[in-house]
């Protein structure tokens, strides 16, 4: 925990990484399907998210209520926990061709899961639960490592990465 946080503090800081390309000391491919996702795509993943919770809110809540936001905060952190734990990806995430992969076992697993040759280890509820819990303070979101990974993904050992 201690080298993660070093690296939010530190900023973007590639030290004695020998990286080629984003996501290779992750064991993870350069481009395509299990590479790392661009902050983009992470970002309008997590806005078709709030937009569906925004809708879903709209059912139980009229439109104009002072407690819409905190409804629509609610349901966002359910359908996040609920879809990340039982599908690896949450609804915004699988519309723009992305997902939530554990990457805290090792470039060498990493790099078979990403080949297809071993099993996806499973996000799990309990990371992602974290992941959620540290996504609504925002501001970790915004830290990125020298991958691009945000502070969330690297509290929890996982990544978003490319389905497609």
């Amino acid at each position: 925990m201690r080298e993660a946080a070093g690296t939010w503090l530190t900023g973007p800081y590639r030290g004695d990484t020998d990286n080629e390309y984003r996501g290779q000391d992750l064991g993870l491919p350069e481009s395509g399907p299990g590479s790392l996702a661009g902050g983009w795509t992470r970002v309008l993943g997590l806005l078709v998210d709030w937009l569906l919770a925004y809708g879903i809110a709209l059912i139980f809540v009229p439109f104009g209520s002072s407690q819409i936001g905190l409804v629509v905060l609610g349901i966002w952190f359910v359908v996040g926990v609920v879809t990340v734990t039982l599908f690896g990806f949450t609804p915004g995430q699988f519309i723009v061709g992305t997902r939530v992969a554990r990457v805290d076992f090792g470039p060498e697993r990493a790099a078979a899961e990403a080949a297809g040759t071993q099993p996806r280890a499973a996000v799990g509820p309990v990371r992602a639960l974290g992941r959620q819990l540290l996504v609504m303070f925002v501001v970790p979101a915004l830290i990125n490592d020298y991958n691009g990974r945000a502070m969330h993904d690297r509290a929890t050992g996982t990544a978003i990465v490319r389905t497609r």
